[in-house]
């Protein structure tokens, strides 16, 4: 059988940069203009390691050339995790390559593969920022997400992304900043934390978004696009007056969360798992 580049093409989630290789998750993160990935995740998939961190040390132990090459392999680079942001060892596509070669493994060629496709779509993606959604698109409609929905998600990246980026303009600049700023929004809006608010639905490692219902989406989307539009018209700058603007647009969303919810009778926020649930109703009803 003929092996292409094409056949490795794996979902990513387009927010926290988490991608698949023959499902098993790989976290990453965007650092100087190129993907950087989570050696302990490279690990865990090339080797079925239940210990990567283990494996880890082992490998350096019996491989001299790599334990001397180490601190141009690895950087400690900020991952989200369930605990919250956490620096782990880090690996550019370059040096992932030089990883491989020292782990015996029977998906290293197929993992190669994998890996040059992953970073020739980023490329693409550069040069035509539509591709970037239309394969998010086609991600969510294979897990069996609706249109409607698939439409509210990518509207609301479209203003994460623009809160985001005024927060740039405004001198909001690490990011537990951004962290405690989504935080204050949230809070306002839900009476939840983004953490807090995984718990409540029951996830971990996954996207708090991607388990949210129409309602829930649209109400993010309103805190966040109304906390950029006061940031912009009162001006805000820096941690303080961003924070300040963080609550004032999350109340604004909170309030007709609260007045939907009184005049509806049912809460807004709720525990279910939007995927597993409503919509695997949706594809049940539609036989």
């Amino acid at each position: 059988m003929l092996i292409t580049l094409q056949s490795f093409t794996q979902p990513m989630d387009i927010e926290t940069g988490l991608v698949v290789f023959q499902d098993r998750a790989i976290r990453r993160t965007w650092h100087e203009d190129e993907w950087w990935f989570v050696i302990e995740d490279i690990i865990a998939v090339l080797t079925d390691s239940k210990d990567p961190k283990s494996y880890l040390k082992d490998m350096r132990r019996r491989d001299a050339i790599l334990a001397e090459g180490w601190g141009q392999i690895a950087t400690p680079l900020a991952i989200a995790t369930a605990g919250g942001l956490q620096r782990m060892n880090c690996a550019s596509t370059k040096a992932v390559f030089r990883l491989i070669q020292s782990i015996p493994s029977k998906k290293a060629e197929p993992f190669k593969l994998w890996l040059a496709q992953v970073g020739y779509e980023r490329v693409q993606e550069i040069e035509d920022p539509e591709l970037a959604q239309k394969r998010m698109r086609e991600l969510y409609k294979a897990k069996g997400y609706s249109e409607p929905w698939i439409e509210k998600r990518v509207r609301g990246i479209a203003i994460r992304d623009e809160l985001t980026d005024e927060w740039k303009k405004r001198d909001v600049k690490t990011k537990k900043e951004y962290s405690i700023l989504t935080a204050e929004i949230s809070k306002a809006t839900f009476e939840k934390t983004p953490s807090e608010y995984k718990r409540f639905k029951g996830l971990q490692r996954e996207n708090l978004r991607d388990h949210m219902d129409d309602l829930e989406l649209i109400f993010t989307m309103l805190g966040e696009a109304s906390t950029t539009r006061i940031a912009k018209n009162k001006d805000a700058q820096g941690f303080n007056e961003n924070e300040d603007a963080a609550q004032k647009g999350g109340k604004v969303a909170g309030i007709a969360r609260t007045e939907l919810e009184k005049q509806s009778g049912e809460a807004v926020v709720k525990p279910d798992n939007y995927l597993e649930t409503t919509e695997k109703k949706k594809r049940i009803e539609k036989r």
